[in-house]
């Protein structure tokens, strides 16, 4: 678990300055998808090429054999999408450290009472413990990430699939190429367990895209009521003051 912990570092950072969905989206990435490939799924893929047995002896075959049914090994492959995936969520906390650090800036610059005339532009997005809200140019940095993130996950789903050419991890291969001297089939250890693991990470993949979905459309109807109901408050009528008119008495 020592090799994600710069990632799991950065990645909790960014929970201050998600919503809840995205709480929800990064406490799915560590418990389900990190933890897991780190504590579980490293031990029971191994060395599959050693733990498979194929029913020739011919140098080389079994290495050939291996390497046209995976091209690469689904460890590797997940670590890659995990870290691929994630991204876009650095780039974004990235995005906000910057705005926090610009605007603390400019509060030492108001403390001091510097700037032109005396005026200077007021802090926007953050306040003083260093909270962003939402909106602006860091809701749009937000909204993208969120896009990105889904395409990612869709690409390696959808990647998986045409990397491998089967879901579900095959008791037995084939391989009739060189340096094969006929048709080999090979026969891979405990497929059960590992096409168990396969449907998980690839149920903890769609859960993630659903996740960002969902909470797309979270931020835009909270926004969409938010403006509503302050442009109804800015809409209210007033009844206007009639001008007095006095008039001499007798």
């Amino acid at each position: 678990m020592g090799q994600w912990s710069i990632l799991s570092d950065l990645l909790d950072k960014v929970q201050s300055h998600s919503t809840v969905m995205g709480k929800v989206w990064m406490s799915v990435l560590f418990l389900f998808r990190i933890f897991i490939l780190a504590a579980g799924i490293d031990q029971i893929w191994g060395d599959e090429q050693a733990n498979m047995n194929c029913n020739t002896k011919s140098p080389g075959c079994k290495n050939s054999c291996y390497d046209r049914s995976f091209p690469i090994s689904h460890t590797r492959f997940w670590v890659l999408q995990i870290l691929i995936v994630s991204t876009p969520t650095l780039m974004y906390l990235g995005h906000v450290l910057l705005v926090i650090r610009r605007e603390n800036k400019l509060r030492r610059r108001l403390e001091q009472k510097l700037g032109r005339n005396g005026m200077i532009k007021a802090p926007k997005y953050s306040d003083e413990h260093g909270k962003v809200e939402l909106k602006g140019i860091l809701l749009v940095s937000y909204m993208m990430q969120l896009q990105f993130k889904i395409l990612l996950e869709v690409a390696f789903i959808v990647g998986q699939y045409y990397l491998y050419g089967f879901i579900l991890m095959p008791s037995k291969i084939s391989y009739a190429d060189y340096p094969c001297p006929s048709p080999v089939d090979c026969f891979i250890s405990r497929p059960t367990e590992k096409s168990i693991f396969i449907i998980f990470m690839l149920a903890m993949a769609v859960l993630s895209v659903m996740l960002n979905i969902l909470e797309i459309f979270h931020l835009m109807i909270s926004k969409m009521m938010k403006k509503k109901k302050s442009s109804g408050s800015t809409n209210k009528t007033t009844i206007p003051l009639k001008e007095l008119h006095f008039t001499a008495g007798p």
